[in-house]
Parts: C-alpha cells; structure tokens; sequence
C-alpha cells in the first residue's frame, strides 16, 4: 500500500522536482533572483571629536563611535572592500548643544571638519549627510520646539542652513531625515541657488517613529535628552497609504532617491514605493535592528553570519536599490572573499 501511495504521488507531480535546482551551490547560484553586492551598501559611521579616539556604543556590539583621523581609516578600508559610500552621523559635545540648534550650521563643525577630511583623503567614496536637528539641540528633537510644540517652517530655514554648510564641506549627498513637510523643496531651491546643482537629495520619505532606533540614540548622545517623543512628526507605524504620499510629496519637491526607516518591519513599505514610483528606493536597516541581530549571536541563539547575510538579503528582495547597514564592512569582506 506505501509503495502505490508513492507512485500515485511521483505521477501527480509529472516530473516535476523544484529540488533539482537545490540541489548544489553552484545551482543555487546560478538561479538566484536576488543578489547582494558591495555596491548596494552604504556604511553609517558615527563620529566624535579628539585624536585617534574610538568609543564603544554598548547597546551595537562591535560599533564603535571615531574620531576624525579614525573615520578617515575607516573610509579608505570600505573604499577597498568597493562600498561605494558612508552615511556620517555626529555625537557632538554637550557645550555645543543648544535650544536652537545652531552648530547644525556652523561650517567648521564636527561633521563638516569629518566630511573635508574624507573626502581630502578618499575622494572617491561617495558621502552622505544627515539633515536634521537632533544631535545638535538640548533637547534632542530633529526641530526647533517651542512650548512643547516642534515648528515646521522655523526648523526649515535652519536645515536649509545646514545642508548648505555639509554641501561646502564636500557633501555628495543631502540626507534630510527631520520629516518636516516642505524641507526637500526648500532645501533643493536654496542648494541650486548656491551652486549646488550637482548635490543630490537623499529624502528619508517614509520615516516612521520607532522603537528601534534607540541605540541610534544612545550612538548620538540625544537619547537622555530627548523630552517627550517625535510622534508628531515622524509618521504613524500603523499607516501605508500615507507614506506613499510622502513619497510622493518628496519626489514633486525635487527629491533624487527616497528612503523607507526603518528596515525589516516596513519592507511591505519598500515593495509599494518600488512598485509605485520610478526612482531609487534605499532602506536603513536601523541600529536596533543591528543590534538584534549582534546581541541574538553573541548569545549564541543565531549565526551572525548568516543572519546578517539573509536580512539584507530581504531588503534586496523587497525592491531596496540599496541598504544603510552598519554590517556593511563585514558583509563587503566576506562578499570579497
């Protein structure tokens, strides 16, 4: 009776056998629909002040916040390993904080000093520049607050401010990550005004307020400050339509690339923007996401290799022309091997 099951079964199936291309590496390979490379890595690099200082983010196993001289190292290793460009945050010094958020545009500040020195160093590596208010205000909103209140078009005339300075500092690309509504337009119109033609405009289009960005915020030095949360600006986890027209709104402003923040819990949001828009769609897969994955292996509950290596691969699957992850020198090295 088993032996006519089987063969009842074998007929049903006609011949056909989806394990045959399983079957090796090299078939496995060779069938492959989504493919990662160290071109679709951008690598965020957090950066403080001093000489040949490094300083571990305890919530990241194995991120490290650099000095200057060290992020320029860093730079010319990922160059090697063909990341194509870094992403640069700040953790700025508490005396330069403040309610107004001016050494956001101050031109010889820490982030302007890092982007002249790697791009001095390593020209051809591609650099991008948060635009945003929080690692330079007390009270580490991405805006100007008054009353408890975050004013929108007060804090544009201050981004704009300071993608102007990140673009004189050598900038190639302008990341506004602050979701103020009409920041792309303005800071485009200011940008072209100034001669910055050529600058691109990176718009962290669908930005939702998550709870994984908090070793993000520990990395900065804005999580102790933060008073109240960014609920009123950065959208709703529960909304899908609404950042279609964010998107949409970023792209009409001028906007070059479009970024879905965070990762892996809104790759339904990566494949709709993809499937919607024709223009490039980059995903971040955000520091508690990293960390995650880094504080599950250390445990020994999952392979960091592999785990790594599959969740990137998901954000290619879903349609990211490409990812800000902080494995991306680790993956770009063992994709070299």
């Amino acid at each position: 009776m088993t032996e006519s099951w089987i063969k009842h079964d074998m007929d049903f199936l006609g011949g056909r056998r989806l394990r045959r291309t399983r079957r090796t590496p090299w078939m496995r390979d060779l069938v492959r629909e989504t493919v990662l490379t160290q071109q679709d890595l951008i690598w965020p690099i957090f950066v403080i002040e001093g000489q040949n200082e490094r300083t571990a983010v305890k919530t990241m196993p194995g991120v490290e916040r650099l000095s200057i001289d060290l992020a320029v190292k860093a730079a010319k290793e990922a160059a090697a390993e063909g990341i194509p460009a870094l992403a640069l945050f700040p953790n700025t010094r508490p005396e330069t904080r403040s309610e107004n958020g001016a050494e956001a545009y101050n031109p010889d500040n820490l982030v302007c000093r890092a982007l002249r020195a790697i791009k001095d160093a390593v020209p051809e590596i591609g650099l991008i520049a948060d635009v945003a208010l929080d690692p330079f205000t007390s009270h580490g909103h991405d805006g100007l607050m008054r009353d408890g209140h975050i004013l929108n078009d007060e804090t544009i005339d201050v981004l704009i401010r300071q993608a102007l300075v990140q673009s004189a500092a050598g900038c190639d690309i302008i990341a506004p990550s602050d979701m103020m509504d009409g920041r792309i337009g303005a800071i485009r119109t200011a940008m072209d005004q100034a001669g910055y033609q050529d600058t691109a405009i990176m718009a962290y289009a669908a930005k939702y307020a998550s709870a994984f960005y908090g070793p993000f915020r520990e990395a900065v030095g804005s999580g102790n400050r933060l008073t109240g949360d960014k609920r009123t600006y950065q959208m709703d986890f529960g909304n899908s339509e609404e950042a279609l027209r964010e998107v949409a709104m970023d792209i009409e402003e001028g906007a070059d690339m479009v970024m879905v923040k965070p990762g892996l819990p809104y790759l339904d949001i990566v494949r709709r923007v993809k499937d919607n828009f024709s223009v490039p769609v980059f995903a971040y897969q955000v520091s508690g996401e990293y960390a995650m994955i880094a504080i599950a292996a250390e445990a020994g509950a999952i392979d960091r290799q592999t785990a790594m290596l599959e969740s990137l691969g998901a954000f290619k699957r879903a349609g990211a022309s490409g990812i800000l992850t902080y494995f991306a020198l680790d993956v770009a090295r063992f994709l070299n091997r």
